[in-house]
């Protein structure tokens, strides 16, 4: 009996998310998977701790042939050279969310990968049992035409400090937006992964409303999909403590996740027979809820990490090709287009057009001095 080799992950980048990654596979829960290089700007003990080469220049650590595949998780703003130049080489690619800048960066790099080549995204919230769970039930039709949906998620409360501490975050150079491109874009990536994308939207952004940033720290928008279902999406990084809740409503029934529970409703018949066929001026159809809350203490960035390199050695179908996270950048994008300009956005968005609007806003945009503050780092408490 052979014994399977272990997908050889040289990391680019050593900040808070790289070292949970790090972590993750230091302890055994990303099988398949061995470290054998990491690449920071300085040097890190890391690298002693592990026994492995540090660079502190992407391009060696990629042409230095030590690695199968890389783990990108750099600034936003360097996706694009590192992604490129890792495809180019021909190795397998894990990206940390979000693809790039923007949905024009992302075509660029999806235009890279080469046949056979493993090009893959950490939206790790595609492996939280819960959303699965509801995925599964719209994909069943049990909820029958769409309706309604809404996504109502200001729990991403930021405190200055975040942005204090970091030269790149929340600024048009370093991150393309703030809370759309950053903190929402899990919850954008879910929200089409039910739904599907609308047709169009109109957005309303505040721009460093509750912060002392450029970029958009609150958002609200009203969304219409194909068949005149609508919905609506609010994202915060200004309220505390804020509110998850997603609801998506169908002519048999709904979803209700409360940001604890799942709840699952049917109505019998369904709303718009019912409509149709009573006699009662003020009757509404027979309905029963339940909740189906899943047991949800999965490791999701292990589970995506672990799918990666399953991927690369069984051919085993990924959680999230890159592919798949246009559609958010698609969306967060249309947003921020939309309040620049006033107006409703069409989808599938004009990419270019959007492009040459946010180089104008790159073209002004600084990296910021980092504050000489301590900041006290709990990484449980970024995931929402």
């Amino acid at each position: 009996m052979t014994t399977q080799r272990k997908v050889r992950l040289g990391v680019i980048g050593l900040g808070n998310i790289a070292r949970q990654h790090i972590q993750h596979v230091r302890e055994g829960l990303v099988s398949g998977c061995e470290i054998t290089a990491l690449c920071s700007r300085s040097a890190s003990p890391l690298a002693s701790e592990l026994g492995v080469r540090h660079f502190t220049d992407y391009r060696e650590l990629i042409d230095a042939g030590g690695c199968d595949a890389v783990l990108i998780a750099t600034p936003t703003f360097e996706h694009l050279a590192g992604g490129r130049y890792a495809l180019a080489a021909g190795l397998h690619v894990m990206m940390e969310k979000p693809l790039g800048l923007s949905l024009a960066e992302g075509e660029q790099l999806l235009a890279l990968r080469q046949p056979g080549q493993v090009f893959a995204l950490m939206l790790n919230q595609r492996a939280d049992p819960l959303f699965v769970a509801m995925r599964e039930i719209l994909q069943r039709g049990e909820l029958g035409p769409l309706v309604r949906c809404s996504w109502t998620m200001t729990h991403w409360f930021r405190p200055e400090v975040y942005f204090q501490v970091s030269d790149w975050r929340a600024t048009w150079r370093g991150e393309g937006g703030g809370l759309l491109l950053n903190q929402c874009i899990h919850n954008l990536d879910i929200f089409q992964w039910l739904v599907g994308m609308p047709e169009r939207l109109r957005a309303f952004c505040h721009f460093g409303k509750y912060h002392d940033i450029e970029v958009e720290d609150e958002a609200t928008a009203y969304l219409e999909f194909a068949g005149g279902a609508s919905g609506v999406f609010v994202g915060s990084t200004g309220e505390a403590p804020g509110c998850n809740r997603l609801e998506i409503v169908g002519d048999s029934g709904s979803l209700l996740f409360d940001g604890e529970r799942l709840l699952q409703t049917h109505n019998d018949p369904g709303t718009a027979a019912y409509s149709r066929s009573t006699r009662d001026m003020f009757g509404m159809p027979a309905s029963h809820t339940r909740d189906i809350t899943p047991q949800r203490s999965t490791n999701q960035h292990a589970t995506v990490l672990a799918n990666f390199c399953a991927a690369i050695t069984r051919g085993e179908a990924l959680i999230a090709d890159a592919a798949e996270g246009l559609d958010a950048l698609a969306l967060a994008n249309a947003m921020l287009l939309s309040t620049w300009e006033g107006t409703e956005i069409a989808l599938p968005l004009n990419s270019g057009h959007y492009q040459r609007l946010l180089d104008e806003r790159i073209g002004s945009s600084r990296l910021r001095q980092k504050a000489d503050i301590e900041a006290n780092i709990d990484m449980s408490q970024s995931y929402r």
